[in-house]
């Protein structure tokens, strides 16, 4: 499989764009949140070692998350094509872990897309999401902190792809099919 990583701040369109993609290029989408919630409601050993930590507020360690990735990427069917790492690797860690596995299934990352928008513009479209979604985590303190905990956590991730030679900054301001079309740009020359 060659498979690619989205990542961005939130609300920088990282979920519309993986759409996108998976119609596009046959891949599969793969949200290590979406895994995470799903393993935790089957109520296998995984599952109960995840709610461990979650239920009390604690991030998952690396090491479970990758245990989990694993998990989930042998159970695929073997004609998947590649898989879309949406918003994962979070840390330099990860990014190593997750490199490991690929290269233990004889799989690559082929690259890391940025989609790179202003703050300001985050911060606008993140609120705005809080109007109609719900969610207590889209007000302006938590996102703030949301976003110092990205650049500080991601910038490393950026940098290691980045020295791969693996590693694209996407301009994502404009429309979300002109966001997609230079996407598209990007793996046409991986996915001919």
């Amino acid at each position: 499989m060659t498979n690619i990583i989205l990542c961005g701040a939130p609300g920088c369109g990282k979920g519309t764009q993986s759409e996108f993609i998976v119609e596009k290029y046959g891949l599969t989408h793969l949200s290590t949140g979406d895994l995470m919630r799903h393993e935790v409601a089957s109520g296998s050993e995984l599952g109960q070692l995840i709610e461990s930590y979650t239920s009390q507020g604690q991030l998952v360690p690396d090491d479970v998350t990758i245990q989990l990735l694993e998990k989930h990427i042998e159970s695929l069917p073997a004609d998947t094509k590649g898989l879309i790492f949406d918003g994962f690797p979070r840390t330099l860690n990860q990014a190593v872990q997750l490199e490991r596995l690929m290269k233990k299934r004889g799989d690559k990352t082929a690259i890391l897309i940025d989609i790179n928008v202003p703050e300001d513009e985050i911060i606008r479209r993140l609120i705005e999401r809080g109007k109609t979604s719900g969610r207590s985590d889209d007000n302006l303190d938590t996102i703030k902190k949301r976003l110092v905990v990205y650049h500080d956590q991601t910038r490393p991730v950026d940098d290691y792809y980045e020295l791969m030679d693996k590693y694209v900054r996407i301009q994502g301001l404009g429309t979300i099919s002109g966001i997609f079309g230079r996407i598209s740009r990007v793996l046409d020359k991986i996915y001919k």
